[in-house]
């Protein structure tokens, strides 16, 4: 006895399912998308398309905008602060993003493999990342002040000192307490990142490797980074975006001092903005600084990749 299969067939007879069916799926589809689409166009495609506009008019606060492309974009070399802030953000994000790649990478494989307490170790190093930036800002400003900070005097009753420390008092201090801040911030975030990247690792290669007699530098090198390589990018890619948009650690802990020595790009774009009130200015600041930053992470996943 032969059983035959009947598989539904469409109006047009091919098997086909119905045009009806099709167009309710999509319909489905485009209503599920459409929360998404429409947040997507109001906080990210509407403000950006705001920001290129303003930046191709003379925008005040108060008063008319007036079309005068591309003066405003003309004017951002002649802006010395502006600059000076482009070397400074360069150089503060080569340093934090090696000093805090090396650190997170440390910790993350410090606390890799399961054993007694390890999940202590694991809440407390990320415990400073549940910290609010500009709460972590005023937290270090706080306790380096010279005042009433409890840094200098511990300094001095272990002899380490006999006065107060600079903290922010020279552009050198300033910039390496900003960078201890980041990384007290920072640092257990990523190895979190890098962590999930390397439980992610078939215990298999490295049961092989050892079978071969590979020492743990060269399963280091020759195991680990390659295949930790794709979490490396996320986490290069985060710290960098964030090092070249650093406002928050330069605005409360520093001010931009000493003598304008830590100001960073998004510090000039915002007191171009709203304390020289020049809307257009700021907003070809910012535009540059936004091609900028996807040209530099559209390099580095090249590189990566």
């Amino acid at each position: 006895m032969t059983l035959t299969v009947r598989r539904p067939r469409g109006r047009a007879g091919h098997g086909a399912p119905p045009v009806s069916w099709w167009r309710g799926r999509k319909a489905q589809g485009w209503l599920y998308a459409m929360p998404t689409a429409v947040i997507v166009a109001v906080l990210f495609i509407a403000p950006l398309l705001l920001v290129l506009w303003m930046s191709l008019n003379r925008w005040p606060l108060l008063g008319q905008a007036t079309f005068n492309a591309p003066d405003n974009y003309t004017k951002i070399a002649d802006n010395a602060l502006f600059v000076d802030s482009v070397f400074f953000t360069l150089k503060y994000t080569v340093i934090i993003t090696v000093l805090l790649s090396a650190v997170a990478l440390g910790l993350a494989l410090l606390v890799q493999e399961s054993r007694p307490g390890v999940g202590f170790f694991r809440t407390a190093f990320f415990l400073p990342g549940a910290v609010g930036f500009a709460a972590t800002s005023l937290l270090f400003y706080g306790m380096l002040n010279a005042d009433f900070g409890p840094i200098d005097p511990m300094l001095r009753a272990l002899g380490v000192t006999d006065e107060p420390v600079k903290w922010t008092g020279t552009p050198n201090m300033a910039l390496f307490s900003t960078i201890a801040l980041v990384l007290w911030r920072f640092a257990g975030f990523n190895m979190l990142i890098l962590l999930t990247g390397l439980q992610a690792i078939p215990t298999e290669v490295y049961e092989a490797a050892r079978s071969d007699g590979a020492n743990r530098w060269q399963i280091f090198t020759r195991i680990t980074l390659p295949l930790l390589r794709p979490t490396l990018a996320l986490m290069l890619i985060l710290s960098i975006t964030g090092s070249l948009l650093a406002f928050d650690q330069f605005f409360i802990f520093t001010n931009g001092g000493p003598d304008n020595s830590t100001v960073s790009m998004v510090m000039v774009i915002y007191r171009a903005a709203f304390f020289r009130f020049d809307l257009g200015g700021a907003a070809a600041m910012s535009v540059v600084l936004l091609v900028a930053l996807v040209g530099l992470n559209v390099l580095m996943m090249r590189r990566l990749r």
